[in-house]
Order: structure tokens, then sequence, then C-alpha cells
């Protein structure tokens, strides 16, 4: 096992009473979203929790055998995996721990009545949300660490988010969850201004969580890169939910527009009260943006913790588990906070790469176990990895590898005499990119990816708050 990273306890001095005192706070002095307060008390526990928990249980998960090497190095030296256990174990009890504050005025609030003092309504409709949440993240937890342990095939591990999902789903019905969609303008005059989908819309949200899931799975393989790729995506989430709540102040963003896509500039207004914002008066859609805060805050603060030990050269890998949970939080709160589609486009990355995989994910091109890059052992660089023939493929298989090849999504290598195709890069984002820019290291490609990721989640700003306008009318709630 490589030597842990240095870690100082400054840090756990200094930043352990400002936890205490944003999730304390709330309780001496009213606040407006106080529990928003609170919430980021437990995520600055959560970072230190997952800074200091993975280092000191590694060798626990070494003597049990729950160890790896890194493909990608000469070095061959056991690391502890499945260390996602750790981060999921933290972020459950600590949204578990913050049950009482969202739902602390309904806790010691009353009102009159004509029989005397009783207590005021509690949302149990709310609190059976949030639980169900945490139910489904309990079981993406138990699936994920069982596909570590057992290390369930692609087609076998596919549809286990399902069975995740279903408290979400049961919930989401006994709640008379909306399943109704607004079609956008242009196929109107066919099905209408508002479509109802029925039990269509729950197999679409069942899809959503097994797709957010396993996308983020699919691309991984280099240290660092299932964890940045998390916390790029919670932020922008987090970002997202921010333009919803009433801050105490407000204020309006004009962005340009060419005159040929739209008469007025675009703007957002942040902040304000209920009536003010993009929340346009509604109620319920702060409080629905306040939940999904409220589950990805601890999220930013486990992915950074954990980042600090799974950066390159890792000390600790993620595993299987890491990937389930942190999918299903998100699945959570696209589903619960009702912006299912918006969450899609902070995927877009992930959707590339399911799309460009999906050849090998069903068996129409060959996919070997590990499609990660590999290195050349000469410089160590990382090249894109192959799938080999050593038998001429089908004609199927050949027509479609030679379309991918034709729009650059694949290289080839084709006999010069029979023109058969004798191998072709795997099929992920990895090594496309690779293809396109040249041999790199393992560190540098992941700070690509998480460049691109990034670029994405500003490209899906600007689609769902600016360009969503020519396809919606209203208030695109």
């Amino acid at each position: 096992m490589p030597p842990p990273r240095s870690l100082s306890p400054l840090l756990l001095a200094a930043l352990l009473p400002v936890s205490g005192w944003l999730i304390v706070r709330p309780l001496i002095t009213p606040l407006p979203l106080a529990a928003l307060s609170a919430s980021l008390g437990f995520s600055v526990l959560a970072f230190l929790s997952s800074l200091f928990l993975v280092p000191a249980l590694g060798p626990a998960f070494l003597s049990v055998g729950l160890k790896g090497r890194d493909l990608l190095k000469k070095s061959r030296e056991d690391i502890p995996e499945s260390m996602g256990l750790i981060c999921a174990s933290i972020y459950i009890l600590l949204l578990i721990l913050f049950i009482p504050f969202p739902f602390s005025s309904f806790l010691v609030e009353t009102k009159n009545h004509s029989e005397g003092l009783t207590k005021v309504d509690f949302p149990l409709a709310q609190l059976s949300v949030y639980l169900s949440a945490i139910l489904s993240l309990l079981m993406a937890t138990l699936l994920g660490f069982i596909d570590d342990l057992f290390d369930v095939r692609w087609r076998h591990k596919l549809p286990i988010p399902l069975i995740a999902s279903i408290p979400l789903l049961l919930v989401y019905y006994a709640e008379h969850g909306n399943t109704h969609i607004v079609v956008p303008k242009p196929l109107r005059s066919i099905f209408g201004t508002v479509m109802d989908l029925g039990p269509l819309y729950y197999f679409y949200m069942s899809l959503l969580s097994t797709f957010s899931t396993n996308s983020i799975n699919i691309l991984a393989g280099l240290n660092g890169l299932e964890v940045s790729q998390t916390l790029i995506i919670a932020i922008s989430v987090c970002i997202n939910d921010a333009l919803y709540l009433p801050w105490a102040r407000s204020f309006t963003l004009y962005i340009p527009a060419p005159s040929f896509l739209l008469e007025t500039p675009w703007s957002w207004t942040i902040g304000g009260v209920y009536d003010a914002g993009l929340s346009h008066g509604s109620k319920e859609l702060v409080e629905r943006h306040l939940l999904s805060m409220y589950f990805m805050l601890p999220l930013i603060g486990v992915c950074i913790g954990f980042m600090y030990h799974n950066w390159y050269p890792a000390r600790s890998f993620p595993g299987d588990t890491f990937c389930y949970f942190s999918g299903m939080a998100f699945a959570v709160v696209g589903i619960q906070g009702h912006f299912s589609k918006t969450l899609l486009l902070f995927f877009i990355p992930q959707v590339f790469n399911f799309l460009l995989s999906c050849p090998q994910l069903f068996g129409l091109v060959p996919c070997p176990r590990h499609r990660i890059p590999r290195p050349d052992p000469a410089t160590s660089l990382l090249t894109p990895s192959t799938t080999d023939f050593p038998q001429p493929p089908s004609r199927l298989t050949t027509m479609t590898l030679k379309v991918f090849s034709a729009l650059r999504l694949t290289q080839l290598t084709i006999h010069p005499t029979t023109g058969q195709i004798l191998s072709a890069t795997n099929l992920t984002i990895l090594n496309l990119l690779l293809v396109h820019v040249g041999p790199m290291s393992e560190r540098g490609l992941v700070l690509l990816v998480m460049s691109v990721q990034a670029t994405c989640s500003l490209m899906a700003f600007v689609i769902r708050h600016g360009l969503a306008g020519l396809f919606y009318d209203g208030d695109r709630r």
C-alpha cells in the first residue's frame, strides 16, 4: 500500500468549529433559509470526515481483501478499493442527522384552534419524500458494494438501479406526482400543449435512475475521474438550485442575444422574495430546489475530501459503490425536484459516452473487460486501447465501425490487401479524445475530461435558461 497523503490537524481544528457554528446557529438565531445553513455545516463535516476517515480505514479494507492494483502504473502495490463505501456511509449518516432541520419550524410552532393550542400540521408528504430518497440511497450503496464484491457483469448490472429506485417511484405515485409534460412548440399542432404520459413517465424516471448510475460507472478507470465528474455535476446542480432561492438580495444578469434568436436579451433575476427570480412566485418550486441542495451540498463535501486521496497518483479507489450511490443521489434530486430534463443537460458528456459505447455495451462490437486507455511502455503516456479482430467481423459490425470511423468516432486498422478490419479503438470518450489530441499523461487526460465536463455544464445553463425559450413558453418551471 502506498503511503497516504499528509493531512494537517490544523485543517480539522479550523473547520470543525465552522461546521459546528453553521449547524447550531439556526437554533440560536432565526435565519432565512435556516436549514440551508445547517446543510452547509454538514457539508463541511462531510468533507472533513471523508478527508480523514478514508486513509484511516484503508488498511482495514486491505486486510479483508478489498484491494486492487492500478492497471496504468508500473507499480504493483495494492491499493484500498471500494472506498466509496466510506463516502456513502458518511453521506447517508449526515443526511439522517440533518432530518430535523428542514422540519424544525413544524416541530415548535403552534396555532390557535377553537379547542385550544395544537401543533402545526406536519408536512408528512415532504418527510416521506426525504425518507424514500434516503432508502433509495441505502439500497444503491448496498447493491454497489455487492457489485464490488462479486464483480457483476455489465448485462446484469445495468438493471440493478431499477431496484433502488422503487421507493422513489412508489412515494412519487402515492403523492399523486405529476405525469404531464409540456410539449415543445413545434410539436403542439400534433400533441397539444400538455400531454399526460401516465405509466410511461414512471418508466422514464426508472430509466433516469439507471442511466445516472451507470453513466458514471461507464466513464471511469482513471485516477480521480469518477469523483471529478460527480463533483462538477453536483456543483452545477447546486448553482442551478441557487437561481431559484429567495436570497435576501436580488440582482439581474442580462446576456445579449442575437436578434435572429430572440427579440429581447436573456435576463436572469436571482434572489429576492418568493415572488421574484426564477421561482416565479412558486413557493413549491423554492422548496423543491432547497430539497435538491440538501442532497447536493453534502455530496460536494464528500467528493472534495475523497478526491484528495483519489487524485493522481491514487491512494484509494472508489469502486462501483461510489458510482452507484452518487448516481442515485442525482436521480433523487432530478425526480423529486422535478427537473429531470435540466439534470440530463448536466450529463451531456455522459450521454455522449453512453451513445458512443452502445455498440460495445449491446454486443454489436466486441467489448473487452477493460476499455480504458493503455500506457505506452516507452513514454508512459496514454494511448487509445483497441479491440482486435483475429477473425473477420460480421457485415453488421463492419458497417457500424466504418460509419463510426467516417464520423471520426473511432480509428480503424485495416489490412492493406484484404481490407479486413484488424482492430478498432474502443468506443469511449477517453479513447476518442486520445485519437484526436494524441498521447497524454493520465493526469492531463483527467483534466481534459474535467474541462469538457465544465464546458458542457456552461452549455447546459445557456440551453436551459436561454435557448429553452425557443421551444417552450411561460416561466418553464
